[in-house]
């Protein structure tokens, strides 16, 4: 199986390039600037690809001919809690995150579509965070926004691509220990990356474009 993963050079998306590597899959990995730890994986399966999902730009390497697993991973925070406080947040800022988080996905489908094969998956990872029926807590405006418009996108992603067999969802990894959570969280990556996984390998259990976490439990939106 040929997969693709955006943002692998770290936290959720390097766990994802290790784990399909050890299942012996090719994986093409893909990061923004640095490669980080991914130049020192020893795998004649991995291809390192240079691409800012959040600028209309081509990867810088070779893609494969086909694609039978994408895994839309790249997304950024944005500024800290309180300056996605509603008091603080700015346009600036929600736009930023958006661009990366709910458009860098469009925009990678758009370029991979025609080498996505038939029977492939393209799993979007979101947050609960994006979820309207989860938020209790409110804040976090610019992030829980571009979480949101995801499921949307990959709803509409699903509709639209699924004539020509390709089959879509949406993920939540669970609140995981990484740079991103500031090492806090309740799972490690390894939990996280092994339960999306089964959800994508089990996903025509699931309605197409629906939002499930790496437990397999619908979340609600």
């Amino acid at each position: 199986m040929n997969v693709l993963i955006t943002g692998a050079n770290r936290g959720i998306g390097a766990g994802f390039v290790r784990h399909y590597l050890e299942a012996g899959h090719s994986v093409w990995a893909c990061y923004r600037s640095d490669p980080g730890k991914l130049v020192d994986v020893d795998s004649d399966q991995l291809h390192l690809l240079k691409w800012n999902v959040a600028v209309d730009d081509t990867p810088h390497g070779a893609l494969p001919d086909r694609i039978d697993l994408l895994i839309n991973n790249a997304g950024i925070y944005g500024p800290g809690k309180d300056g996605q406080s509603l008091e603080n947040v700015t346009p600036e800022a929600m736009l930023e995150v958006f661009n990366v988080d709910c458009v860098g996905p469009i925009r990678v489908v758009k370029h991979l579509r025609r080498r996505l094969s038939n029977g492939a998956v393209v799993a979007n990872l979101s947050s609960k965070m994006g979820s309207s029926g989860d938020n209790g807590s409110g804040g976090t405006y610019a992030y829980r926004a571009a979480k949101a418009g995801l499921v949307i996108v990959s709803k509409s992603m699903a509709v639209d691509l699924g004539s020509a067999g390709v089959r879509v969802i949406t993920l939540h990894p669970g609140w995981v220990v990484t740079d991103m959570t500031h090492q806090a969280g309740l799972i490690d990556i390894e939990t996280s990356v092994a339960g999306m996984s089964r959800v994508i390998e089990n996903v025509d259990d699931y309605e197409a474009g629906s939002f499930i976490a790496f437990d397999g439990k619908a979340v609600p939106y």
